[in-house]
Formats: structure tokens, sequence, C-alpha cells
């Protein structure tokens, strides 16, 4: 695609209202793992192409374990996105990192069951690294850009996904504190995984909104605890991302967009054609 998009937010339909985006285009694509949560709205924000993704529909009707993630990134891709911002909620399980807060973390624990979590399956094998899996040059541009906006703002942590949509119980919380998690939430994984096999840089902008279970002090979550500082963080995420969009570098300094390049094992000669045609514009190139 010609003037591709420089990156693609994922986060909640809000963001569709994105002040000073103009020039709108709504994309209503189909890929090879079907449609993807929402349609993609793709317009121009401080004179540069920007995409936007609900991740849980128009409306917030999908759940976590729902959403359809390799859809997701696939279309993305089918744009020619090549660097993606997700934008979620997230609970706290350290003390340091409050409600309110922001988090640009580091690390990821994937504790979810029930997701298709990868696109190489079907007579294609691909082992990714992922040791660690936010693209550390995306996360300090987002981390600069949200410093800026005067928000607590914390770089580092564990994230932990869990599968949701209920909330953890106290002895779960307890639990993902004494392995050194610092954040939970239920969409960061396999979304994560995914942009990476895709070859997408990749990172989370985390908004802290309670601080689970675990705290005696503090009343456990409720969604309304959610949503409330939802809204109130909602500024800061938009003028955020007004700042990444303003200062973003646009070369790769990287190794995200070659994540596959040593990746396959499986003979080329055993590829269906079918997972050729569904694939291609991931690995083709490594298929030659």
């Amino acid at each position: 695609m010609s003037d591709k998009p420089l990156l693609a937010i994922i986060g909640g339909s809000g963001l569709y209202n994105m002040p000073g985006l103009d020039n709108i285009q709504e994309h209503d694509l189909n890929t090879p793992f079907g449609k993807p949560s929402a349609p993609i709205i793709v317009g121009n924000l401080e004179g540069r192409k920007v995409a936007f993704l609900a991740r849980h529909g128009i409306g917030h009707h999908i759940s976590p374990s729902e959403i359809n993630f390799r859809a997701n990134i696939y279309a993305l891709k089918m744009l020619g996105v090549e660097r993606v911002v997700g934008i979620s909620a997230c609970g706290s399980l350290r003390e340091d990192y409050a409600p309110g807060d922001i988090i640009i973390p580091d690390q990821l624990f994937d504790f979810t069951r029930n997701r298709e979590r990868t696109f190489f399956q079907d007579s294609l094998v691909a082992h990714i690294s992922i040791a660690d899996p936010f693209c550390e040059d995306l996360s300090e541009q987002v981390f600069q850009a949200i410093q800026q906006t005067g928000a607590v703002t914390h770089r580092g942590g564990a994230l932990l996904t869990i599968e949701g949509p209920r909330f953890s119980t106290r002895a779960e919380s307890n639990v993902f504190r004494s392995w050194g998690m610092s954040l939970i939430g239920m969409t960061t994984s396999p979304e994560a995984f995914l942009a990476r096999e895709a070859e997408l840089c990749y990172t989370v902008i985390g908004h802290i909104t309670d601080y689970d279970v675990w705290h005696i002090s503090e009343k456990p979550v409720t969604v309304e605890m959610v949503v409330e500082t939802l809204h109130r963080n909602a500024s800061i995420a938009q003028q955020g991302i007004h700042n990444l969009v303003k200062q973003y570098r646009s070369e790769r300094c990287c190794q995200c967009g070659c994540a596959i390049k040593n990746a396959i094992i499986t003979d080329t000669r055993a590829i269906s054609p079918e997972t050729r045609q569904r694939l291609g514009i991931i690995v083709e190139k490594y298929l030659q």
C-alpha cells in the first residue's frame, strides 16, 4: 500500500475520536484469519498517517478471549503498518505502581489458555525469538512521549496476561506477586507475540486502573473503577500519541523487521500452496 500509516494504535474505540485527526478513511478488511475486531481507521495526525483499531470492537462488545488477535495484526500488516502501540488497562501488582500511573513494561508473561497465538501452523513451523517481547526502540519513544504529558510514568516491569474476563482471586493475585510480576491485564498476549511473528515493532502503554485485589487497604477492582480511571487518562493517552507522532523516528533501528529470518525450520518444499498464500505478506521474502 502506498502512503502507508506511520504506525497503528490498538486500544479502545474512544481513540477513534482523537482530536486533530482528519482526512479519515475507514478500512473494512477481510484477512485469511477472519475479520479484525472493527474497521481500521486511518487518518492524518500531526500531518502524518496513523491507523487506529478498536481491540474490543466498536462499543466494547468483544470479550478478551474472543478477540481475533491474528486478524487484527494481519490486517495492520496488510495496510503496510510497521509499528504498533497497544493501549491497555492494567492492574498493579506493586505498591509503587499506583492507580492513575502509566507504565511502559519491558517483559511479558502469558498465562492465557484458550487463544490462537501463532500464524505458523498447517505445514509451516517457525520458532520466533521472543526473549524481549517489546521493541526497545519503540518503547523508549513512547516512554518519552508520555513523560512529556506530565503524567507519572514508569519504564519497565513484567506484564502478566490472564484469560479473563473475570478479575483475579486474592490467592491468584498474591501468587502473581510472588512470581515477581508488576502488572496484570487481559489483552497483551498473544497480541505482542503475533506482532513479532508479523515482523512489526510493538509496545504497550499500560494504564494502571487499580491494585487488583491483593492490596488489603484498597477496594477490590471493579468495572466502574477501571472505566473511571480510563476516562481520566484518556487525554493523557491522546496527548502522548500526538507527542509520539510529532517526534517519531521513522527509521527502524531494531531487529523486529527481520524476526523470521532464521526462525523458519520447515523445508520449503513441505509448505503447502495454501499456507504459502495465506502467509505470503509475512513470509514470502524468506521462501524464494
